[in-house]
C-alpha cells in the first residue's frame, strides 16, 4: 500500500489539505492560550496615578436659583457623577464652586471698553466656575480618568439627583506626590 494515492490522500484516508486545514487550527488554539502576549490595557502600562484637579466652566446654565442648586448636594466639598466622552467615569470630589457675574463690554467715549455688569441679564441663566478633584492615571500622552484622556477643551457632562448639564474643561492640574 503506497502512502500517498493518486487522489492526494495519505495511506488512502486522510486528504493532505484537510489535514494541513487541522493542523493551523489547531496552532492558533495553542498560540492563543499558551501565548497570550501582554495582559491589562496599554493605557495602564508604566503609568502612576497622581491626585487630579480640573477646571470647568459652565456657560448660561439656565437654574431658577442657583443657591439652591449649590445647597441641595452640588456643594464645595460634595461629589458629583461625571460622564466623560459618554462613558460613565463615576464620583468625583468637589473642590470649589464660584458663580460668575454677567458682564458685557462697554465701549466708552475715549475709544476704551470696559467690562461693566450686564444690566439686561436673564435672571435664570448663570455661568460658575467648578474645581474637582480625584486620582488619574497619568501616561505619556497625558492624565486619564477612568478610560478617557482629559483635556483642555472637552466637555465633562455632570450629574445629580436633581441636575444634568455640561462644562467645558478650562484647566487641568497635577499634583506632585
Amino acid at each position: 500500500m503506497a502512502i500517498l494515492d493518486s487522489k492526494g490522500r495519505l495511506f488512502g484516508k486522510i486528504n493532505l489539505l484537510d489535514l494541513g486545514a487541522v493542523l493551523v487550527i489547531l496552532l492558533v488554539i495553542f498560540g492563543v492560550f499558551f501565548f497570550p502576549g501582554t495582559s491589562g490595557s496599554v493605557a495602564q502600562v508604566g503609568t502612576k496615578t497622581v491626585p487630579i484637579e480640573v477646571d470647568l466652566t459652565v456657560r448660561g446654565l439656565n437654574v431658577r436659583d442657583p443657591e439652591q442648586l449649590f445647597a441641595n448636594g452640588f456643594k464645595k466639598g460634595g461629589k458629583t457623577n461625571v460622564i466623560i466622552r459618554n462613558q460613565p467615569y463615576g464620583q468625583i470630589g468637589i473642590k470649589s464652586i464660584q458663580q460668575l457675574p454677567r458682564t458685557i463690554n462697554v465701549t466708552q467715549p475715549d475709544g476704551t471698553v470696559k467690562e461693566l455688569p450686564d444690566p439686561k441679564a436673564n435672571n435664570f441663566s448663570t455661568d460658575f466656575l467648578l474645581t474637582l478633584e480625584g486620582k488619574a492615571l497619568v501616561t505619556s500622552t497625558g492624565p486619564v480618568l477612568g478610560n478617557s484622556k482629559v483635556k483642555i477643551g472637552m466637555p465633562f457632562e455632570l450629574e445629580g439627583f436633581n441636575y444634568n448639564f455640561n462644562a467645558s474643561v478650562i484647566d487641568v492640574r497635577l499634583q506632585d506626590k
